[in-house]
């Protein structure tokens, strides 16, 4: 029991070591989206509601590529814990490759959304606002996939910081953009909507431009550099992105399907609805970027910890990580009941969605511990390269009981939009059991 303590202990400062340099990345893609949803809410409502709609759409592709290039971080842990630097170098270059070709694919994907918004019964005035927004974001994805390539690989190497310090400049161009371009200062047009979305494809670029720098003009990845440029690629590389980045991007894309595709129900409501959607759409972002720190240090460690051989470390691991998560789950749910009315101030005067925003948060504080869960053993399970499996939970929780769930409360039951954000609590939590089950099955399995 002594030495379970200990590891505990430990782990829990090493998870927290590499952790927070995330967490506080996450945080601040947080402000921006505040700062984005603020200033936009308060040019006018109508432009919050459009931009919830974009947002909530583009989400689902980012949050499919994020996903995906998920699976470089295990294989550079493992392959640094090996001490095959080299080799983690040249699985920089294939993920730069993969990513960029998902990223173009992408692209053509949501060019078909695009031919179609017109069709998906949204609020007709919102139209206008919504087409040249919706363009800012399609032109920036390529960015976003080849930016996640580089903040794996920094993130598997355990450089947490480096990625922190990257991601705070892009959000300072962002905000400084937003306040430039929205609301026309320093002799800049007064540009609205379309001026935040500027605003986030310039920063997009300018996070991938620096990391480039970083890499290729200075010395903190010469080592890494010899096997980027020397070292040949293979199919075989190639081929084991894919089998470990496509599942965990099933998985992610359809936890945030869940969110972003009921969206369009949440359009069927009216204009109001969904800038409250918007609102907490962007205060839930908190726990979960929070957990994701968390949760990226337990595959970190998990991965680096993998040529040791010792199963029962990585149960350890998870459990220290699910801890600090839970500590986190109270705090942030403690916070959102108490300025659950307060909350819409912050983003519109609109009395309406205002109203609806503190309706809202109610599902959404019951469920943070389903969250904490499932981004904590989802993670666990990244580590030790056991994915297959999480595509198909992920089906059954967010798509074949979530989102019906969240219809059948909203319009059987006649619950709105809050009714329909009943629905996440249930699918939310019956994932992060699922993935709970399957890790601790993998562990047994591992020391038979």
């Amino acid at each position: 029991m002594e030495r379970v303590s200990v590891n505990s202990l430990s782990y829990t400062r090493q998870l927290l070591k590499i952790g927070i340099p995330i967490m506080i990345g996450q945080l601040g893609i947080i402000v921006v989206g505040f700062a984005d949803n603020i200033m936009v809410g308060h040019h006018s409502s109508a432009e919050l509601a459009a931009a919830s709609f974009v947002n909530n759409l583009f989400n689902l592709s980012i949050m499919f590529g994020l996903g995906f290039s998920y699976g470089l971080t295990p294989i550079i842990g493992t392959l640094v814990g090996g001490n095959k630097v080299a080799q983690a170098g040249r699985m920089l270059r294939n993920s730069l490759y993969v990513n960029g070709i998902l990223g173009f694919l992408l692209m053509g994907a949501m060019t078909v959304v695009y031919t179609n918004v017109g069709n998906m019964g949204q609020p007709v005035d919102l139209l206008p606002l919504i087409k040249p927004y919706f363009l800012t974001h399609l032109f920036g994805l390529c960015f976003v996939m080849l930016f996640n390539s580089f903040r794996q690989f920094a993130d598997g190497i355990m450089d947490t910081r480096i990625s922190m310090m990257i991601l705070l400049s892009g959000n300072v161009v962002n905000i400084v953009g937003n306040y430039l371009l929205i609301f026309g200062k320093a002799g800049f047009p007064e540009m609205g909507l379309l001026g935040a979305g500027i605003s986030t494809l310039f920063s997009r670029i300018f996070t991938v431009a620096v990391f480039i720098w970083i890499f290729f003009m200075t010395k903190r990845y010469n080592r890494f550099r010899i096997g980027f440029i020397k070292l040949k690629s293979s199919f075989q590389d190639s081929w084991q992105l894919v089998r470990l980045g496509m599942p965990v991007a099933l998985q992610m894309g359809m936890e945030t399907g869940a969110f972003n595709l009921s969206v369009i129900m949440i359009g069927w409501i009216g204009s109001a609805a969904l800038a409250a959607h918007q609102v907490v759409g962007t205060i839930t972002t908190i726990g979960f970027m929070l957990y994701y720190g968390v949760g990226a240090a337990i595959t970190i460690l998990i991965s680096n910890n993998r040529n040791d051989g010792h199963p029962e470390e990585f149960l350890r691991i998870a459990r220290a990580g699910f801890r600090i998560i839970v500590v986190m789950v109270a705090f942030i749910v403690v916070s959102m009941g108490i300025l659950r009315d307060e909350i819409g101030y912050l983003f519109t005067d609109d009395t309406d969605v205002i109203t609806l925003v503190a309706a809202l948060i109610v599902p959404t504080m019951v469920y943070q511990l389903g969250d904490g869960l499932q981004v904590a053993y989802a993670n666990a399970l990244r580590g030790i390269e056991d994915v297959k499996p999480m595509a198909i939970i992920a089906f059954v929780s967010y798509f074949a009981v979530c989102l019906p769930a969240g219809y059948f409360f909203g319009f059987v039951l006649q619950g709105g939009a809050s009714g329909i954000w009943w629905g996440f609590p249930i699918g939310l939590t019956l994932a992060g059991v699922l993935f709970y089950f399957r890790f601790r099955w993998n562990i047994k399995r591992m020391t038979v």
